[in-house]
C-alpha cells in the first residue's frame, strides 16, 4: 500500500511558537489556524468555562484591530473564519485568498500579542456564553447529552469531570484581573502552533511568521495539568431528567487506553466494529434485529471528536435512544450481549480487514474535508495541529495509520476483554419527564 506523502514543513520560532506549513497550489486559497494548548480539561479549578469564554473574547478586538475589525477584514478579503473549544485545545482559523495571507497573519498576531481584555468585553461575552448554555443545553431536547452528562459520572479527576461549559457561579465570579491573567498564562506563543495550508511556499510562510509573531514574548507556562484518572473497579451510574424529549436514552462510556499505545490501536478497531454506522454491530443488533433502539451512535471521544484529536483520559461512548416500552435493563442486556460476543468470539480476520479499509477511508476523508462546507483543508489542519501540540511531530499525519492497520484479531479481542468490562464503565440514563413519556 502506498503511504501518505502530504508535504509538511515545520519549524519553531525563537519564542517557542511552532509553525507548520503544508503547501498545495491547486487553488489560490490559504487556510490559517492558530491552536492554543488550552481546552476544557486544562482550565484551572475555580475557572470552569474560561477556555470557552476565551473563544468568545478573542473576537472582541485587539490593540490595532478594534471590535469586529478582525471579522470585517477577513470577510472583505473574501475569506471566512471561526473558532472552537475542545478538550485539549482552543482553535482559531480563517480561509482567505492567498493574496490576503499576510493580512490574516497580522490579525492573528495582533490578538496573540495584545487582546483587548476590558470590563465591557468581559461582561458582554460572559452574558453571551451564559445565554449559549441556556439555548444549547437547558432549553434543548437532550441538550448536553452525552458530552456534559457522562464525564462527571465516569471521571473522578476534576479536570475531566467538571462542567465544561462552566458553572455560572465561576463565570460570574470572574474578575477582569482573572481574565487578563488567563490570557497571559495560556495565550502565549510557546503554548501554540501556527498553521498555513494551501497556496503558500514554506520559505515565504516562515518569513511572514517570523515577521509578525517572533517578537511576541514567550510566556511562563504553568505546570502541566495532571489529568490522569484513578483506577476504576465498579460500574458507575447517573440519572439526568429529560425535560423536552420523549424517548429514553442511555450513554455508556468505557475508559479508553492511553494515546499512541498498542491497546489504543486495538480498541479503535473494536470501536469500528461496534459503531461503524448502520453496518456496526450495535446498530445491527439493537436497531435492526431486536428493534429495541431507535438510534445508536458512538465512538472513542464521541461526540466531540475522534481517536486522533485528544490528549488525555478519554471514553469510548455509546448512545442509545430506545423505545419507551423497552426498559433500561432490557436495553442494557441487549447491549451487553453485543459486547460479550466480541469478547468471547472476537473479530474474525475477514471482518477486521474491511474495518481497516473503512477506518483508512474515514481518515483520508477527514484529511480532505472542510468544515461545514466552507473551511477548506480544516481536517488536515486540525490533525497537524494536534500532532504538533500533543506529539511534537506534525509529520505523524503521514504515518499514524500504521499502528491501526497492523492490529490482529487476537489483539482486538484482548482489548475488548480488558477494557469493555463493567468495572471500567459508566452509564447515564436520560429519563423523560414529560407527561405521556416513559
Amino acid at each position: 500500500m502506498t503511504k501518505l506523502q502530504i508535504p509538511i514543513a515545520h519549524t519553531t520560532l525563537a519564542n517557542g511558537l511552532r509553525v507548520v506549513i503544508s503547501p498545495d497550489h491547486a487553488a489560490p486559497f490559504v487556510t490559517v489556524g492558530v491552536y492554543y494548548n488550552i481546552g476544557f480539561r486544562l482550565e484551572p479549578q475555580g475557572r470552569s468555562g474560561f477556555a470557552h469564554l476565551f473563544e468568545h473574547m478573542m473576537f472582541q478586538g485587539s490593540e490595532n484591530a478594534g471590535k469586529m475589525v478582525h471579522i470585517k477584514l477577513i470577510n472583505s478579503s473574501g475569506g471566512v473564519l471561526n473558532g472552537s473549544t475542545r478538550y485539549d485545545v482552543t482553535n482559531y482559523f480563517e480561509a482567505v485568498p492567498s493574496n490576503a495571507l499576510e493580512r490574516a497573519l497580522w490579525l492573528e498576531a495582533d490578538r496573540m500579542r495584545a487582546l483587548k481584555v476590558d470590563d465591557e468585553n468581559l461582561r458582554n461575552q460572559r452574558d453571551v456564553v451564559k445565554e449559549e448554555v441556556r439555548v444549547n443545553v437547558f432549553n434543548q431536547p437532550y441538550g448536553g447529552f452525552p458530552w456534559l452528562d457522562l464525564p462527571p459520572v465516569a471521571n473522578r479527576n476534576w479536570a475531566n469531570a467538571h462542567n465544561f461549559y462552566g458553572d455560572f457561579s465561576d463565570l460570574d465570579a470572574a474578575t477582569l484581573g482573572d481574565v487578563q491573567n488567563f490570557f497571559r498564562t495560556y495565550y502565549a506563543p510557546n503554548n501554540a502552533v501556527l498553521l498555513m495550508l494551501g497556496d503558500v511556499k514554506p520559505d515565504e510562510g516562515f518569513r511572514l511568521a517570523k515577521k509578525y509573531f517572533e517578537s511576541i514574548p514567550a510566556g511562563k507556562l504553568p505546570p502541566a495539568v495532571d489529568a490522569s484518572e484513578p483506577p476504576q473497579s465498579e460500574e458507575r451510574r447517573g440519572l439526568v431528567e429529560e425535560k423536552f424529549g420523549t424517548l429514553p436514552a442511555l450513554a455508556i462510556g468505557y475508559h479508553a487506553p492511553k494515546r499512541r499505545t498498542a491497546d489504543w490501536h486495538a480498541l479503535a478497531m473494536v470501536d469500528q466494529a461496534l459503531h461503524g454506522g448502520r453496518a456496526g454491530r450495535m446498530y445491527r443488533s439493537l436497531v435492526h434485529d431486536k428493534q429495541i433502539a431507535v438510534e445508536i451512535s458512538g465512538g472513542i471521544h464521541y461526540p466531540m471528536g475522534d481517536v486522533f484529536d485528544y490528549n488525555g483520559p478519554m471514553l469510548m461512548v455509546t448512545t442509545v435512544m430506545h423505545k419507551p416500552e423497552c426498559s433500561v435493563d432490557q436495553t442494557l442486556a441487549a447491549y451487553d450481549e453485543v459486547i460479550r460476543d466480541v469478547q468471547e468470539k472476537g473479530i474474525a480476520a475477514d471482518e477486521l480487514a474491511p474495518l481497516k479499509v473503512k477506518f483508512r477511508s474515514d481518515y483520508y476523508s477527514t484529511l480532505e474535508a472542510g468544515m461545514g462546507g466552507y473551511m477548506p483543508r480544516f481536517g488536515l489542519m486540525h490533525y497537524l495541529a494536534c500532532f504538533a501540540l500533543f506529539d511534537n511531530d506534525p509529520t505523524l499525519v503521514n504515518s499514524i495509520l500504521d499502528g491501526f492497520l497492523d492490529v490482529t484479531p487476537a489483539q482486538a479481542q484482548a482489548a475488548a476483554q480488558k477494557y469493555l468490562v463493567r468495572g471500567n464503565r459508566a452509564i447515564v440514563e436520560r429519563r423523560p419527564v414529560m407527561k405521556g413519556a416513559a
